[in-house]
């Protein structure tokens, strides 16, 4: 005989339905709590972005994101992790996640990241060009609404992963995969260690973000803690229709050559005009007219006339 199902209303959250003897339907053990945008929730933020999504071409952007919710979605089930009871908003080239309190951080920095990179690995095994993940994590205030999270946890977390630090890792370690949490996040959680979390396997690193200077902590997950090094700001994008920028540095190395290549020049002393004056020197991209110790009989014209309006026959 099927029991009848009774359903309960708790203000500021919805409960599915109990079975009249207590029993909780299949299917809705989990209670799914209402969301206000005035309440915020301390909970876990956590940001995936993909390397280089650029370089994917239209056709196959939507195979790498496949891969992407692929690795990470398996990876929450072998960790135990019930999908409906975190959020995942789509940002295009990546993931925005949040994870509720009453499930363990602990699970997430350790079981949940083992699964992503044996996850990703097999999703890299047959591809000419590897699918590089940048994982950043942080605990604080969320608030939810309609179009999904805000606050100021989730800017710094997006920020981590998308940090030069992170993705020189990615790219000098030839690394698949790196994950940056923040400084209160491994001061609380990692640096006492735990099933899979090896603190010492985590590298330091100061960041220069928008909000002001922040701690990170980095790490390649299977390999020994990082060496940071010194890490090359971004260089700004060339101008539309432009010449690339040069390298940094390059426009400043060229000037110190320039001035090397004149100093290292011998003036002769023929070259001294009656003053004992040396010669000036000069280096034009475009025209350029030096006129000296001239002496004109009538007015003259230098320089260039452009137009028809003013040439003469």
């Amino acid at each position: 005989m099927c029991k009848r199902l009774q359903t309960a209303f708790v203000p500021g959250r919805k409960l599915y339905g109990t079975a009249s003897g207590g029993e909780e339907r299949a299917g809705h053990g989990v209670e799914h709590e209402a969301l206000d945008a005035g309440e915020a929730r301390y909970e876990l933020v956590i940001s995936v972005d993909a390397r280089r999504s650029g370089q994917y071409g239209d056709a196959e952007k939507p195979r790498m994101r496949e891969r992407i919710y692929r690795v990470l979605e398996t990876a929450f089930a072998q960790a135990g992790v019930v999908r409906d009871t975190v959020h995942m908003e789509d940002r295009g080239d990546g993931v925005l996640v949040s994870v509720p309190g009453r499930i363990a951080v602990t699970r997430l920095l350790g079981l949940w990241m083992v699964e992503v990179h044996e996850n990703l690995r097999e999703e890299n095994g047959g591809l000419l060009v590897p699918l590089g993940l940048r994982v950043a994590m942080h605990v604080g205030p969320v608030r939810h609404d309609s179009r999904g999270i805000s606050g100021r946890a989730v800017d710094l977390t997006c920020r981590l992963a998308d940090s030069a630090v992170a993705r020189d890792l990615l790219d000098r370690e030839r690394a698949d995969l790196v994950l940056a949490v923040s400084d209160s996040l491994y001061v609380d959680v990692v640096s006492a260690g735990g099933k899979f979390i090896e603190p010492a396997r985590f590298a330091a690193a100061r960041l220069a973000l928008k909000e002001g200077a922040v701690t990170a902590w980095f790490h390649l997950p299977g390999r020994p803690a990082p060496d940071i090094g010194p890490v090359a700001p971004e260089e700004p994008a060339a101008p539309v229709g432009g010449p690339a920028a040069a390298p940094a540095g390059a426009a400043a190395d060229g000037r110190r050559d320039q001035r090397a290549d004149d100093s290292d020049r011998d003036v002769d002393v023929d070259d001294e005009d009656r003053d004992g004056e040396v010669p000036a020197q000069y280096r034009a991209e475009g025209d350029l007219s030096v006129h000296r110790h001239n002496v004109y009989q009538q007015p003259v014209h230098i320089g260039r006339v452009t137009g028809d309006g003013h040439r003469k026959d």
